[in-house]
């Protein structure tokens, strides 16, 4: 399975970003392209985007499920979404082979008082499907900072963690895209697709950094600044020695150090 990261400009019109969108589903040779989270809108945009919101059957995503059909490509992308007065961050699942029931995760672990303020935390959920052979799980940006999340969906079975974030640029986020995010999929022996922003729009700038990493913690794919698109074929055969030299998730079971 190939699978693209697209590193999105931030700013721009949710019209922009929309058509941005669909002309990578057209350019992409991949399977599965992943997009940021709060892709279609962007993220820095404030309160406003308790306005925007859509659900999760409606313009966006009728929108992104045509362009996916016409493609054949898969998508991920983030949006805010709305379900009667709640406000949550989610990411569109569209499956090329199956376009017509997109899933849809909601962001679990809001950051700071910018997200807690316009959004709604949901009920946690375990989110997953299988494209191409492959098992994905999906977190949205700050949920991948707690080894908890990543953890619960590799003793699920995930092979792959879809990430779309929004990391901000300084010296933290330049150590989580670089540092802690293969370190996840080091310690889960999984691969993480990590979408990032880049550049800066009305609220923040953007660390960039998206990467494609496998489960010995090498990165596969691995962006820069400005918008661009990375990718790399996942092939978990090839990591079969990776995961008998560092068998965390069996040894947690043993250990009896699970999660209840």
């Amino acid at each position: 399975m190939k699978i693209a990261a697209f590193q999105m400009q931030a700013g721009g019109s949710t019209e922009d970003r929309l058509a941005q969108i669909e002309q990578a589903l057209h350019d992409s040779d991949a399977d599965l392209l992943v997009a940021p989270e709060l892709a279609i809108t962007g993220y820095g945009r404030g309160a406003v985007l308790r306005d925007l919101a859509q659900p999760k059957d409606g313009p966006w995503v009728q929108r992104l499920t045509q362009a996916v059909r016409d493609s054949g490509v898969s998508l991920v992308a983030g949006f805010p979404e709305a379900e009667g007065d709640a406000r949550y961050i989610s990411a569109m699942i569209i499956d090329r082979d199956d376009p017509d029931s997109p899933l849809i995760y909601r962001k679990n672990c809001l950051y700071g008082p910018y997200e807690k303020g316009i959004f709604q935390t949901p009920e946690r959920s375990l989110v997953m499907t299988t494209m191409a052979g492959l098992t994905l799980g999906f977190l949205i940006c700050y949920d991948i900072e707690f080894p908890e999340n990543v953890r619960r969906l590799a003793h699920s079975g995930a092979q792959v963690i879809i990430v779309p974030t929004a990391m901000a640029e300084g010296p933290a986020g330049a150590f989580i895209t670089q540092q802690v995010v293969p370190v996840r999929a080091f310690e889960n022996q999984v691969f993480v697709v990590y979408a990032n922003h880049a550049g800066s729009d009305e609220s923040y700038a953007y660390q960039g950094m998206s990467s494609i990493v496998a489960p010995d913690g090498q990165q596969l794919g691995f962006a820069t600044e400005g918008g661009q698109v990375i990718s790399a074929s996942i092939d978990p055969d090839a990591y079969a020695q990776s995961r008998d030299e560092n068998p965390y998730l069996s040894d947690t079971v043993a250990l009896n150090l699970a999660h209840p």
